[in-house]
C-alpha cells in the first residue's frame, strides 16, 4: 500500500461465530494480536493495528489464512479531489468544466504521466519556470542557418529563436500578395503546447498541465516562415529513437509526439514513412487538424495514416469556427475561441474562452514569462497527447492503436454541432485512463492499424498474419475502428485463411449514424488459427466515404 492506514477491515464469513458475536469476534482478532474498534452496519469489524502504518502484510496474511474469513482489507483514509493550487487553474476550463472539458482531474488518481517523455516538434521552447523542470534534451532541426536565426543550421540547442516575420519575408502567394500581410511578432508557440502538456502542477503558480508528470522533449522544427517537409520527418524519426545522419541518438527517446502544425496537401511519401517508422517504434502521434475551417483530408500530416487527428472544440462545445473537419478526423478537443468567428481576425475579445497556457512576452526575442490564451487546433492536439501520455504511463505496453481506440471509445457525445465531422466525440481523460483495467489489449497483437480508403461502392479488404496454434475459438473477436459517414452504406466480413465469409455488419438505409467502433464474436471454431485473416468492407451504396482506420482479431 503507498498510502499509510491505522485500521482493517475484516469480514466472517456467514454461519461462523465471529461474525455473529461480539466477544468472539474480539477473542479472534486478539489472537492475532490486534483489538476491534467496532462492529460495522455490515457484519464486518474494524480492526485496530495500534500505529498508522503503508504495510501490515503479516497481519493481513493471518486473516486471510484463517478459514472463518471471508475477505480483509485496509481501512484506507480517502481524501477530497481538491483543485489543483496553480493560480491560473481557475481559467482552465478546457481541463474541468462539464459542458465541452476533457473532465481531466479524475484521471489524475490513477495517473500523471510518470516515466513518459512526450516530444513537441514545434517552434522550440523558450524558458520559463512552470516548465523548467519538466524539460528533457531535445534537438533543433532547422536546417537553414538564416531562417534558424541561431547563427547555424541543426544543433542540439532546441531553444526557441523567435518566428517574428517583416511583411513580405517568405515572398508572395499565388495572388502576388506579400507574405506573411503585414508584420507578425513571434508565437512562442511551442511553450504554449508544452504548457498543455505538462506544466508543473500544484506548485501554487501558473496553469496545471494534463500529464504533469511527464517530461517534455522540444524538438525544434519550425522557425521564420514555418518548417520543411525534409527537417519534420526526420525530428519525428529522432524523437522517436530512429536514426538520423549526423545527428546524435536521442537519449531519452519519446512514447508521444505533439505536432500541432501543418499545411496544405496530400500526405507525402516522405511524412508516411516517417509517422510508419515512429509508429512502428511504439510512438504514439498526434496531429492538429488545422485551423482553414476545411476538410482536413487536403491538409497534412493530419491526412496521413496511423496518426491521431484533432479537430477542436470552443468552449461551449460546438465544433470551433476556425477547425478543420471530415472523416479523417479521430477525436475533438477544446481548442478555444479567443475571438466569435465573425470577430475582426487577430483581435482577442473573449479571452476566457481561450485555451491558457505558458507563453512568453517578447514581441521578437525572449522576454520575460507570462501565461496567455491561445485558441487553435494547435492547441486542441496536445490536451489528446496529455491523454496519451497519461494511458501510457498507466499501462506502458500499449501500442499507438491501442492509445488511439481508448481515446476514441472512451470519448463522449460532442455537446454542440460539428457539421463535416468531429470524429468519435470529445476525448474524456477519465474515461479513457479507466477503461485501461476493463479492456484488454488485442490477443498476441494481432491487429492492423494501416489506413485503407473505402472506395465509394467498391469492395476493400485490410489483412492480419497469424502464427496462432490450432483452431481458434468459438468466440473469436473481431475489432473494428472504421471511419466513414452513414455507415448503414457498408457490409462488413471476416474471410477466414481458407476464404470463409463471416459477416460481421449487413447494411442498412436506416442506420445514417457515422463510424463503426465495435466488437464482434465470431464461432471460427471450425478454422486453423494460423495463416492470413482478412476484413473484407463492402461500400454498396454511392454518396459518402471512409476509411479503415485499424482493427484486431483476438482467435483464442
Amino acid at each position: 500500500m503507498n498510502r499509510p492506514f491505522e485500521r482493517l477491515i475484516v469480514g466472517y464469513k456467514p454461519g461462523t461465530a465471529e461474525a455473529s458475536s461480539d466477544t468472539a469476534a474480539s477473542d479472534d482478532v486478539k489472537s492475532k494480536g490486534k483489538s476491534v474498534h467496532r462492529r460495522m452496519s455490515s457484519g464486518a469489524v474494524v480492526v485496530d493495528l495500534g500505529s498508522k502504518t503503508a504495510n501490515a502484510d503479516s497481519t493481513i496474511q493471518a486473516f486471510k489464512s484463517d478459514p472463518d474469513v471471508a475477505y480483509v482489507e485496509p481501512d484506507l483514509l480517502m481524501q477530497p479531489f481538491a483543485d489543483p493550487n496553480d493560480t491560473e487553474y481557475s481559467r482552465q476550463w478546457d481541463l474541468f468544466e462539464a459542458t465541452a472539458g476533457m473532465n481531466v482531474p479524475g484521471a489524475w488518481s490513477s495517473s500523471t504521466g510518470a516515466g513518459v517523455t512526450v516530444a513537441v516538434i514545434d517552434t522550440g521552447y523558450v524558458a520559463h519556470s512552470d516548465l523548467a523542470s519538466k524539460v528533457v534534451a531535445g534537438y533543433d532541426f532547422v536546417s537553414d542557418a538564416t531562417r534558424a536565426r541561431d547563427g547555424g543550421g541543426r544543433d542540439s540547442n532546441p531553444s526557441d529563436e523567435g518566428d517574428w516575420m517583416k511583411k513580405g519575408d517568405c515572398g508572395t502567394d499565388a495572388l502576388g500578395q506579400p507574405v506573411p500581410p503585414a508584420d507578425q511578432g513571434s508565437s512562442w508557440h511551442g511553450t504554449h503546447v508544452a504548457g498543455t502538456i505538462a506544466a508543473s502542477t500544484n506548485n501554487s503558480k501558473g496553469i496545471a498541465g494534463i500529464a504533469y508528470d511527464a517530461k517534455i522533449q522540444p524538438v525544434r522544427v519550425l522557425a521564420q516562415c514555418g518548417g520543411s517537409t525534409s527537417d519534420i520527418a526526420d525530428a519525428i524519426t529522432w524523437a522517436s529513437g530512429g536514426t538520423v545522419s549526423g545527428v546524435p541518438a536521442n537519449a531519452t527517446p519519446a512514447k508521444v509526439i505533439n505536432m500541432s502544425l501543418g499545411g496544405q496537401s496530400s500526405c507525402s511519401t516522405t511524412y508516411q514513412n516517417a509517422i510508419n517508422g515512429a509508429i512502428n517504434r511504439g510512438t504514439t502521434v498526434v496531429v492538429a487538424a488545422g485551423n482553414s475551417n476545411a476538410n482536413v483530408a487536403n491538409f497534412t500530416p493530419a491526412n496521413c495514416s496511423g496518426v491521431v487527428t484533432v479537430a477542436a472544440l470552443g468552449r461551449e462545445g460546438n465544433k470551433a469556427f476556425y477547425s478543420n473537419f471530415g472523416t479523417r478526423i479521430d477525436i475533438a478537443a477544446p481548442g478555444g475561441e479567443t475571438r466569435r468567428g465573425t470577430d475582426t481576425p487577430g483581435t482577442i475579445t473573449t479571452p476566457e474562452n481561450g485555451i491558457w497556457s505558458t507563453l512568453n512576452t517578447g514581441a521578437t526575442t525572449p522576454g520575460a514569462e507570462t501565461y496567455k490564451p491561445y485558441q487553435g487546433t494547435s492547441m486542441a492536439a496536445p490536451h489528446i497527447a496529455g491523454l496519451a501520455a497519461l494511458l501510457v504511463a498507466k499501462k506502458p505496453t500499449l501500442t499507438p492503436a491501442q492509445v488511439k481506440d481508448l481515446i476514441k471509445t472512451n470519448s463522449r457525445p460532442i455537446p454542440g454541432t460539428c457539421s463535416g465531422g468531429c470524429g468519435a466525440g470529445l476525448a474524456d481523460a477519465t474515461k479513457a485512463v479507466n477503461a485501461i483495467d476493463s479492456t484488454p489489449p488485442p490477443s498476441g497483437g494481432l491487429e492492423n492499424t494501416t489506413d485503407v480508403t473505402i472506395i465509394d461502392r467498391g469492395t476493400v479488404e485490410s489483412s492480419i498474419s497469424s502464427s496462432v496454434t490450432g483452431n481458434a475459438s468459438s468466440a473469436t473477436k473481431v475489432g473494428v475502428d472504421i471511419v466513414h459517414t452513414y455507415r448503414g452504406d457498408l457490409v462488413i466480413d471476416l474471410i477466414a485463411p481458407d476464404g470463409t465469409a463471416y459477416r460481421l455488419k449487413n447494411s442498412s438505409t436506416s442506420d445514417s449514424a457515422d463510424n463503426v467502433v465495435a466488437t464482434y464474436t465470431v464461432n471460427a471454431s471450425s478454422e486453423v488459427a494460423a495463416g492470413t485473416w482478412k476484413l473484407r468492407v463492402q461500400d454498396v451504396y454511392s454518396g459518402d466515404t471512409g476509411y479503415i482506420n485499424s482493427w484486431n482479431l483476438t482467435l483464442r
